[in-house]
């Protein structure tokens, strides 16, 4: 348990250096393009140490009843927003900033939410925080929760800087589906097309099918 708590600390940590004036300072001397290729592998490097350390973590005692079919109900909704905010650009992303300047710049999937990406792996992490209910994956998922949670607050504090940012706030919410009942955006179903519903559903039957080969848990 110590070395999971360290190794999600680590993959915490310097996820969050983009956010801080390291960043600059990092980039000024060794340029935009190995700080991203560093930046890559650190993460990569600090997911796996976290998923070695969660593997060999010894078995805990349950802190609450688990709620063992939440993700059947929650990731078929997690993975369509992963999918959609993959497949899509979205003018928060990096070098994406121009897309703010179109007349419509939140469409798709960023009419529900400016950062679909990160609400669909907080889904995922918090379903199965509760579906599994013990120590380890509260420490394990937690990570992933309280990076992206952060992590799409962190990203509108730096992009308010932009002059195009008010417009494309106004048109969107980081909370799903505020903006849409508030009046500001709609939901078009075409724009987020029948495609992506499909990968996800197929993605959802496939994880369904290899998870006990993949995790050693059956999920149903």
């Amino acid at each position: 348990m110590e070395m999971l708590a360290v190794a999600s600390a680590a993959f915490l940590l310097t996820h969050f250096v983009a956010s801080t004036p390291l960043r600059a300072k990092l980039v000024a001397a060794i340029g935009e393009g190995r700080y991203r290729g560093l930046y890559v592998l650190v993460a990569f490097a600090t997911l796996g140490w976290m998923i070695w350390a969660y593997a060999h973590a010894p078995a805990q005692g349950l802190l609450w009843t688990p709620l063992r079919h939440v993700p059947l109900a929650v990731m078929p909704f997690s993975l369509l927003l992963i999918v959609g905010g993959l497949v899509r650009m979205n003018p928060t992303a990096v070098g994406a900033e121009r897309m703010m300047k179109a007349d419509e710049p939140a469409q798709g999937m960023v009419r529900i939410t400016r950062h679909p990406f990160m609400w669909g792996v907080m889904l995922w992490a918090a379903a199965h925080i509760l579906a599994n209910a013990d120590a380890k994956s509260a420490v394990f998922f937690g990570t992933f929760l309280v990076l992206s949670g952060l992590g799409t607050v962190l990203i509108d504090a730096r992009k308010r800087a932009l002059a195009d940012w008010p417009k494309f706030a106004a048109l969107s919410s980081n909370l799903p589906f505020l903006a849409v009942a508030q009046g500001r955006n709609r939901v078009v179903w075409r724009e987020i097309g029948w495609p992506r519903l499909v990968v996800a559903l197929a993605l959802y039957g496939v994880l369904l099918l290899a998870h006990p080969w993949l995790f050693g848990v059956r999920p149903y």
